[in-house]
């Protein structure tokens, strides 16, 4: 089946004391019984993730990463707390178990969720297997689910505390810049633009909602025969901020240079994805805004933010310590993404 997620034996890196674990999770996990099968799933850059197998139960284990951490990095208890304020709305997650602090079991913190089968397209967002009707149908409902998000009353979930309304894109922007910083192998003229470009033309607004952060296609499983979402994963960034970060995040496969997973639009649209107009406008009539007037703002933030994030993969694999075996090729398109983000701010700056 396409889109089946690949599962490798654990990397030489990230390999941890299996026996500990299958003795506390039969002491913490209701239900767990038989020998434990551990394999690690292929692609991520953050957060190691493994497909646990005992009798006739699966499970998923997101732990954080060993070595040096960026301050704030690798929340994975933030992930758990997300997930499990989640499970009685209409976004859909996985069901949580556990959440494990005590690191003398493996190593680092971890949590244990179901694992929940479908399809993952993590690789290419243009859906080559997928039919134009089929591709149109996973588009429309990977909105649909943002809106979702975006439309949870998130101090009823039991979020309060969980991440600063006011004053989001201006603290995102200086925490990015930060975390750029601290990660940074070389000097990128575009980088050191965008740091000097964004902080004066953040939106006004103070909207909040919950911000998953990092969503996109290849984050989401989709039912295996259906163009259905069936789980939203990877909710380390997620936060309570201004939901129009996530929804310049999700367009960016419009917006990237094809090395880094974008496509044109015109190529998206013969394909049967919306363009990106239609998009938005579907967006906006799902969570009830009147338009976007800030796109370009949002896009480019997104694509700074995105090259952050690359650039601080690429100093985990250039120190061994990266999720991904692929980390160090994937890590250097910082640079790219970084030039394509200024290109665009430029542009914006002509209109």
């Amino acid at each position: 089946m396409d889109g089946v997620p690949e599962l490798v034996p654990i990397l030489p890196n990230h390999r941890f004391d299996e026996p500990s674990l299958a003795r506390y999770l039969r002491s913490h996990l209701a239900g767990f019984s038989g020998d434990l099968a551990i394999r690690q799933f292929q692609g991520g850059q953050s957060n190691p993730t493994f497909h646990l197998a005992a009798g006739e139960r699966q499970y998923v284990l997101r732990k954080k990463p060993p070595g040096k951490l960026l301050p704030s990095a690798h929340a994975v208890d933030r992930e758990y707390r997300v997930i499990r304020a989640l499970a009685e709305t209409d976004v859909p997650v996985p069901r949580v178990h556990l959440l494990c602090t005590d690191e003398s079991v493996i190593g680092q913190m971890f949590y244990v969720m179901d694992y929940v089968p479908g399809r993952v397209f993590a690789a290419d967002r243009t859906l080559p297997s997928c039919t134009p009707a089929e591709r149109a149908a996973m588009y429309d409902d990977m909105n649909r689910v943002l809106a979702a998000l975006h439309r949870v009353d998130w101090r009823a979930a039991g979020l309060d505390g969980f991440g600063r309304p006011e004053g989001f894109f201006a603290r995102q922007i200086a925490r990015w810049s930060q975390q750029y910083e601290a990660s940074r192998v070389e000097d990128v003229p575009s980088m050191e633009q965008l740091i000097r470009w964004l902080p004066a033309r953040a939106p006004a607004d103070e909207h909040a909602t919950i911000v998953h952060g990092d969503y996109r296609l290849g984050n989401l499983i989709f039912h295996p025969t259906e163009p259905r979402v069936m789980a939203v994963l990877d909710w380390e960034l997620s936060t309570i901020g201004h939901p129009l970060a996530d929804l310049g995040y999700n367009l960016l496969t419009y917006r990237l240079p094809a090395s880094a997973g974008g496509a044109p639009e015109a190529e998206m649209v013969a394909r049967g994805m919306p363009s990106e107009a239609e998009y938005v406008g579907r967006y906006c009539t799902r969570a009830g805004r009147d338009g976007l007037p800030d796109l370009g703002f949002v896009v480019v933030f997104a694509m700074f933010r995105l090259a952050a994030i690359v650039a601080g993969v690429y100093r985990r694999a250039l120190d061994g310590n990266a999720a991904d075996a692929r980390a160090l090729e994937r890590g250097a398109m910082f640079r790219e993404i970084a030039d394509r983000a200024w290109e665009i701010a430029r542009a914006s700056e002509r209109h």
